[in-house]
């Protein structure tokens, strides 16, 4: 056998080639969204940096864009309220879930409990009591804190306790305030913001990001909150800022709710929802301004006679015109009137430009621009224009399209907003021996078991609504979902409470010597068999 030649161990191969000229070629995706050559790459150099560099230094300027949008911009205001009516609604209800199998109690007291303890948080939350402000409601506070996370890209909320009033129990009250109020302390003055995104807190060294304090691991421990908005003309009181501490002492609850949803880590303000698409809505809203006018003017039916003499017409046509619908020949105003008579002195002119234009392609050019800012917002865009022209299919594959995103819109507020609400108020409701909890104090897994709660928001809306109530039927039929689901889910009411009225009727009916009108079965075929 010959002896195999010893050989060097050959070093990595880089990732690219070496053509015939020595020179190094990358491959992968050189040759497309990374290439250096391509004519349409050439000048295209964005830089992608940290969430404190890409976000909160814009973080102002997006916030002021995205809230003239959705104020004066008509397709950027349908966005926000369809988000609004099909993620909120009138607000969210709880239904309280305890784990009975846990907690060591029979299914029928656990229902007992459920029912009693939604009524005592009903009773909390209907009242304006639970506002600090003394203003809105739960529900209604519901929907101020959305908008204003879907607007400003966070909205926040302050747990606090106040004496009770009157002949409400509690003491637990919500503060909402606005996000434009968590700033890093000292950075506005008089003559407006100091563009510093991180400040250091000099009594513990910890770095305050766009007004969230966080240690050396990054975890949140306060949060800077200044007494009024910083920019305000209307308001001119010193600006100070107080620092509250993010969750509490004893047993860690969150003193200060941040109603936001991050897209990426390390990032500690949320980004206004419309923030993709500012740029299109703003041309949008322009392009149907300008159309609006140019229509308009288009509609003028204006006459200028030019005269040849100081007389002018005035005793020709004394009843084509008055003092006050004269044209008023200064500079800079220029005006134009439906169906009116002008009379020019010497020395003007008027020159006529071609106003004629066509609208043809107005519409399709429009509903293609609302079409790609509705996927980017992920609305469809029948659902953002509220216009339906398609079949049935197309028409309920939007809405259900729409309505998952709703549905984890709702997964995600109420996550941040109303569960934390729920667990402190149910607290209190246990501290003061209005809602009987064994164990609530003295174990978090206890206290997480009486804690736990569905919430259910408005229901989407049905085209045909006997083919939504049979696929519900079906569900529950095969074990998919459950008739308290079905219920909130397609009519917004208690399933539990249904039962009971109905129960009422019927012997309503009975009583009345009547046959109570039961609903029809279907056969397979389609045939209807009426239940005996």
């Amino acid at each position: 056998m010959s002896k195999r030649k010893a050989t060097q161990p050959k070093a990595r191969h880089p990732t690219g080639h070496i053509n015939q000229r020595g020179d190094m070629l990358n491959t992968g995706y050189s040759g497309g969204g990374a290439s250096f050559e391509k004519q349409a790459l050439r000048g295209y150099w964005p830089i992608k940096s940290s969430p404190k560099s890409d976000i909160d230094t814009n973080l102002n300027i997006l916030r002021n864009r995205s809230s003239d949008m959705a104020i004066n911009s008509p397709v950027g205001a349908a966005a926000m309220n369809r988000y609004r009516t099909n993620v909120v609604g009138a607000g969210l209800i709880p239904a309280p879930r305890p784990d009975y199998k846990l907690l060591g109690i029979s299914q029928q007291e656990a229902a007992e409990w459920r029912r009693h303890t939604k009524s005592e948080f009903d009773m909390w939350a209907s009242s304006v009591d639970c506002d600090l402000y003394r203003k809105n409601n739960f529900y209604d506070m519901q929907d101020i804190a959305f908008i204003s996370s879907v607007v400003d890209g966070d909205s926040w909320a302050a747990i606090k306790y106040r004496r009770p009033l009157g002949d409400n129990p509690y003491c637990t009250k919500i503060q909402l305030f606005e996000a434009a109020r968590v700033s890093n302390p000292g950075t506005y003055t008089s003559m407006g913001p100091i563009n510093m995104v991180e400040v250091i807190n000099p009594k513990n060294g910890n770095r305050i990001i766009n007004g969230v304090e966080i240690n050396s691991d990054g975890a949140v421990l306060a949060y800077w909150v200044s007494n009024r908005i910083p920019y305000d003309p209307t308001d001119m009181k010193t600006l100070e800022w107080v620092r509250i501490e993010a969750f509490g002492r004893k047993m860690g609850e969150p003193n200060v709710l941040q109603i936001s949803h991050e897209e990426r880590p390390e990032q500690y303000r949320g980004v206004p929802i419309l923030a993709p698409v500012i740029e299109e809505l703003k041309q949008i809203h322009r392009y149907a301004t300008a159309e609006l006018t140019a229509a308009i003017v288009k509609s003028y039916f204006t006459l200028f006679f030019k005269t040849q003499n100081a007389a002018g017409l005035g005793n020709a046509l004394p009843e084509a015109f008055s003092q006050e619908e004269k044209v008023d020949f200064n500079d800079y105003i220029f005006e134009l009137g439906a169906g009116t008579m002008n009379e020019l002195p010497p020395g003007y002119e008027v020159q006529t430009v071609d106003a004629s234009r066509s609208l043809s392609t107005f519409d399709a050019f429009t509903n293609s621009l609302i079409s790609q800012i509705g996927a980017a917002l992920e609305i469809p865009s029948e659902v953002l224009l509220s216009r339906f022209q398609s079949s049935y299919s197309a028409a309920r594959g939007a809405l259900l399209q729409f309505q998952s995103v709703a549905k984890k819109r709702r997964t995600w507020f109420a996550r941040d907003f109303c569960q934390p609400v729920y667990e402190r108020w149910l607290a209190e409701a246990v501290a003061i021996g209005r809602v009987k909890a064994p164990g609530f104090f003295s174990d978090p897994l206890m206290r997480r078991a009486w804690s736990r709660a569905s919430w259910y928001g408005p229901t989407m809306g049905m085209l045909d609504p006997v083919k939504e109530v049979t696929a519900a039927k079906l569900r529950i039929d095969y074990g998919l979902s459950t008739g308290e689901q079905e219920a909130a889910e397609i009519t917004g009411t208690e399933y539990e409470e249904n039962i009971s009225q109905l129960q009422a009727e019927h012997t309503h009916w009975d009583n009345a010597g009547l046959n109570y009108p039961y609903a029809s079965s279907m056969k397979e075929g389609g045939e209807e068999n009426a239940q005996e």
